[in-house]
């Protein structure tokens, strides 16, 4: 077994959209009074776009997720998805988001299977003795069944932000006949599905079960996943948050088909498979829990199983509302968020700096500054998002930016100095609360 790792890569600088200096400069107004934020938001903010951006000469983005030399589909979502709000007024931004969305479409094309992928087709990879079909432009290949729900989320937001459709072309539309053709296989992926993944490193969580092809599952209606949004093993293979991410992207999906590409019978058939997924949602994924009442589970295998659990990578639990599956008001949702944030949830940790979810990706007692992000971006209450911002700005261990994990007793302690999708998330709670004028003296 060998793992191929890289120097830190030295990207191109790139120089930032005037909508994003502009957002830069009403900050330093607006949070003046606030100067350790200020900074943080500062170096934050534009971060992605400073050290991890790269345009091609095809016109297409390239984005690494930060100290891996690689792009994540569902990272490089999250590292630009704060930018999306400036694309209309702004050529550069369009650009950016655009070349990337064009570039998702094409890696989802080679193989929908990915995670992650290479700029060029290098034969790089994150371990070069996975037992898997891999290619060249392929960096892993965890098959996780967010990876592309990220995709279509970007491309659909942008959409919607600049009212430009120049980005739906042939290779859009069949990226989304693969996503489709794909999550109908993974439905009953033990009976129709040729994906295998096996890593001989040690690390269970990096592998799958059962010659790499997992545990048994039932049939529910929903999509089997390999992996969670850490990269690491589902322990049963169909995950409740990342199912209920392939039911809001479908309605997406349907309405670019049906009011983009005029095709009503691909839209009626994503609209049959976004209410098989969605009836197995509510069979199968709802847990009766003796203190919290109904709540949503982690994952479930189709037998009564489950995994009660909440994990600070994105989708999670907590992170529901900001899918756009149901809102933060669903009674289900606000059983399940009281779950989470407790200690019944084992991965949530309370410590003498800060409390909060973090990860089996992560050792124990390690609380992830993306899960206070998303529990600012959910929060029903200026006080719980104030809270958060509070708790952000005391633990990033005097170094001006985010990272993965920290101790809860010790934020000096932490995992990934460079982590861009933290960072962006992080941005995107002070941006909103400054917004809303939360943040003013």
């Amino acid at each position: 077994m060998e793992q191929f790792r890289l120097p830190k890569i030295a990207m191109p600088e790139l120089p930032l959209p005037a909508a994003i200096r502009e957002v830069l400069e009403e900050a330093e107004r607006r949070l003046a009074h606030r100067p350790k934020l200020l900074r943080l938001f500062k170096n934050c903010f534009p971060n992605t776009l400073e050290t991890t951006t790269k345009l091609l000469d095809d016109g297409t983005t390239f984005v690494i997720t930060g100290d891996i030399p690689a792009m994540w589909l569902r990272d490089s979502v999250e590292q630009v998805i704060h930018y999306v709000p400036f694309a209309k007024d702004d050529a550069d931004v369009r650009r950016i988001i655009g070349g990337l969305i064009k570039l998702h479409m094409r890696n989802i094309r080679i193989d929908p299977y990915a995670n992650a992928f290479n700029e060029l087709a290098n034969d790089w990879h994150w371990n070069t003795d996975d037992k898997t079909d891999m290619s060249p432009w392929v960096w892993e290949r965890k098959f996780e069944l967010d990876s592309i729900c990220f995709s279509m989320r970007l491309a659909f937001a942008y959409w919607k932000a600049t009212g430009s459709a120049d980005i739906f072309d042939a290779d859009f539309k069949a990226a989304m006949r693969a996503a489709v053709d794909l999550w109908k296989t993974e439905q009953r992926h033990f009976e129709r599905s040729p994906y295998r993944f096996e890593r001989d490193n040690g690390i269970i969580t990096d592998s799958l079960m059962n010659d790499g092809i997992g545990m048994p599952v039932n049939y529910t209606g929903m999509v089997w996943s390999g992996f969670r949004s850490s990269d690491d093993a589902c322990e049963f293979h169909y995950n409740i948050p990342a199912n209920m991410f392939a039911v809001v992207t479908l309605r997406q999906m349907r309405e670019i088909a049906e009011f983009v590409f005029r095709d009503l019978s691909f839209e009626k058939e994503m609209a049959r498979l976004e209410l098989e997924i969605d009836y197995g949602i509510k069979l199968y994924g709802i847990y009766r829990h003796p203190e919290f009442g109904p709540i949503y589970a982690y994952e479930t295998d189709g037998f009564g199983n489950y995994a009660l659990l909440d994990d600070a990578g994105t989708p999670g639990l907590v992170s529901i509302p900001y899918l756009g599956y149901v809102g933060a008001d669903d009674p289900v949702y606000r059983n399940t968020r009281r779950f989470a944030l407790s200690k019944a949830n084992p991965f949530y940790y309370e410590g003498k700096a800060a409390k909060g979810i973090g990860s089996p990706h992560t050792p124990p007692d390690y609380i992830w500054h993306m899960a206070l992000s998303m529990q600012g971006l959910t929060a029903a209450t200026a006080e719980e998002k104030l809270a958060m911002i509070a708790m952000l700005e005391a633990t990033d261990a005097d170094t001006g930016y985010m990272h993965e994990g920290f101790h809860a007793d010790d934020p000096a302690a932490f995992t990934r100095k460079w982590f861009a999708w933290s960072n962006s998330l992080f941005s995107q709670l002070v941006y909103k609360a400054m917004q809303e004028g939360l943040l003013d003296a």
